[in-house]
Order: structure tokens, then C-alpha cells, then sequence
């Protein structure tokens, strides 16, 4: 009973289970439950009472046995005391709330055990998320840089080989082309592995520099009241990259908003696309990037639906 009753005060977590072997903790609960039962019976008796009296008092006021200043004395006695035993109640059920957490709520070791099988849960996350970013990185330089050195190569050899004149100019400003674009893919690649500028620049500079290298027009926001901790200004810049990379691959979307800012004490990234969406939240990238968050103890949440758009939320606690 006691149990069903708490179920609208407190959270679900925060009791046991129903229709256990009763433990020290819950008879200790059972006991002091006593003091606030006890006094919310008298609360509620005195409020019946005030009913009774508010009833006799209107009677008489209609029958005209009460004068106009002694029925305004009743009335604003009679608020007073109302107001008294309202506030009497809102204690009592304070108290209630914090014997229930106190003594049905988790102990130390239980918050303990569960926060040391979150850490668990979390590092065993990031070293999948580390290994399968590792993996994308093999992928990119073996199918991407590593092709584009081999062409290079090849180009500088056909170079060397020819005797006319023009055409060994038209090699060497091909292959010097190639060098440029290996040059920029290496460097997404570094950015990938350790996004540098976040040294010298916060994240709002980053993501412009980010926004102005990208296919999608890009809208960014980023209202921080102080630069947050170099570990999740890392996490955020890597959701945005994915989200954005996914929106301008797959999405065919148009624009792409970044919204960075503070609420409840959480820092929130909310990035936006009007592409056509079904972005899998379970797929290589995106639970990446979930276990990253973990990590810290903040949530992604991923909405896309089939048709658009799609809406990438991290939550970041602040400190």
C-alpha cells in the first residue's frame, strides 16, 4: 500500500520493489512514517473542523444573526487558519517526500555499485567508439589519400618520361593539383583524430571554420556564457562534424542549423537539417558518437524520421 502511494511522489527508481521480504530500511520507514501520518490526521481532522465552522457561520450569516463586521472578523479569521493548515499539509507532505528518499532510496553502496557499472558500461562505450573511429581512418587513408598518392606517383613518373615540353608542364600542374587536395583530406583526417584549432579558437570559431568548408549552407548559434571544459568541447565538435557530414552524404539537405546553449545546468547542441532523414540512431557513426556522450554522463538523441528532417540533440552536464 505504502508502496502505491509513493509511486505519485516519487520517482520509480527511487523505491523498491513491490511485495519483497521486508528489509531493515523499509520497517525503519514503516516506523517513522508515524510521525507525518500522525500529524496529516490532525491537519485534516483540523481542516473538517474549519468546514464545520465555515458551515455554521454562513447559516447564521443568512438567517442574519451575524453582523456585517462580525461576519468579515469570521471570514478573514477563518482565511488566516485556512492559509495556516494549507501550509501545515505542504510540510507534512515534505517531510513525507524526504523519510521515503531517505530510507527507501538507495543507499551509498547501491549508488556506488550503479555508478560503478555505468563507468563500466561507458569505458567499455569509448573504446568502441575509439576503435571504430580508428577503423573510419583506416578506411579514409587507404581508399582516399593512399589511391591519390599511388595517381600522384604514377603522374610524376609519366613526367619524368616525357620529352615534349608542354606536356610535361601539363603533368606536373595536374600532379600539383593532386598534392593540394591529398593536403586538405589529410588534414580532415587530423581533424578527425584531434580537432587543433580548438587550442587557440572556442567552439563557435571552430564550427564556422567547419560551416565555411562545407557543401550545405550551414547557421551556427553558439551562445555559451563561458568557454565549458576542453572534454566536451571535443564531444560537441565531433557530434556536429558527423551531423553535418551525414546531412550533406545522405540527407540531400538544403541547411543545416547548429544551436549551442546553456539550460538547467546542461549544455545543449541541437543540430538541425531539412533533408529527406531516416538517419539510423544505431548505426557506426551515430552510436559513436552516443558512447562519446555517455562517456560523460550526457544523452544523444537522434529524430529522424523517414522524409525529414532530422534532429541530432546532445546534452552535455556542465561541470
Amino acid at each position: 500500500m505504502e508502496h502505491r502511494r509513493l509511486v505519485g511522489l516519487l520517482a520509480a527508481e527511487d523505491l523498491p520493489a513491490p511485495n519483497t521480504v521486508a528489509s531493515r530500511r523499509q520497517v525503519g520507514y514503516l516506523t517513522a512514517r508515524l510521525l507525518p501520518g500522525t500529524l496529516g490526521l490532525l491537519a485534516y481532522a483540523v481542516l473538517g473542523i474549519g468546514v464545520v465552522l465555515a458551515g455554521i457561520v454562513l447559516r447564521a450569516a443568512v438567517r442574519g444573526e451575524l453582523t456585517l463586521l462580525d461576519a468579515l472578523s469570521q471570514v478573514a479569521v477563518g482565511a488566516v487558519l485556512l492559509l495556516l493548515n494549507v501550509q501545515a499539509v505542504a510540510s507534512i507532505a515534505a517531510l513525507d517526500i524526504r523519510l521515503a528518499r531517505r530510507l527507501l532510496g538507495p543507499g551509498s553502496r547501491a549508488e556506488l555499485t550503479r555508478r560503478v557499472r555505468e563507468l563500466t558500461t561507458s569505458r567499455a562505450g569509448v573504446i568502441a567508439a575509439v576503435d571504430t573511429e580508428r577503423q573510419r581512418i583506416a578506411h579514409d587513408l587507404h581508399d582516399g589519400l593512399q589511391q591519390r598518392l599511388v595517381a600522384l606517383g604514377i603522374l610524376l613518373g609519366r613526367a619524368r618520361r616525357a620529352r615534349d615540353a608542354d606536356r610535361t608542364h601539363a603533368l606536373l600542374a595536374q600532379a600539383h593539383e593532386d598534392v593540394q587536395r591529398a593536403i586538405e583530406e589529410l588534414r580532415e583526417v587530423a581533424w578527425r583524430v584531434y580537432p587543433s584549432a580548438l587550442d587557440g579558437s572556442d567552439l563557435g570559431e571552430v564550427l564556422a571554420i567547419v560551416a565555411r568548408g562545407s557543401e550545405v549552407p550551414v547557421r551556427i548559434r553558439c551562445e555559451l556564457p563561458a568557454r565549458p571544459e576542453r572534454q566536451l568541447e571535443t564531444v560537441l565538435y565531433f557530434v556536429a562534424c558527423e551531423a553535418l557530414t551525414n546531412a550533406t552524404k545522405h540527407a540531400a539537405a538544403t541547411l543545416v542549423t547548429v544551436d549551442i546553449g546553456v539550460r538547467d545546468g546542461w549544455i545543449r547542441m541541437r543540430v538541425h537539417d531539412d533533408g529527406v532523414g531516416g538517419a539510423d540512431p544505431t548505426g557506426r557513426g551515430l552510436s559513436g558518437l552516443a558512447r562519446r556522450v555517455a562517456a560523460l554522463d550526457g544523452r544523444l538523441r537522434v529524430t529522424s524520421p523517414a522524409g525529414g528532417p532530422t534532429t541530432v540533440l546532445a546534452e552535455l552536464p556542465c561541470a
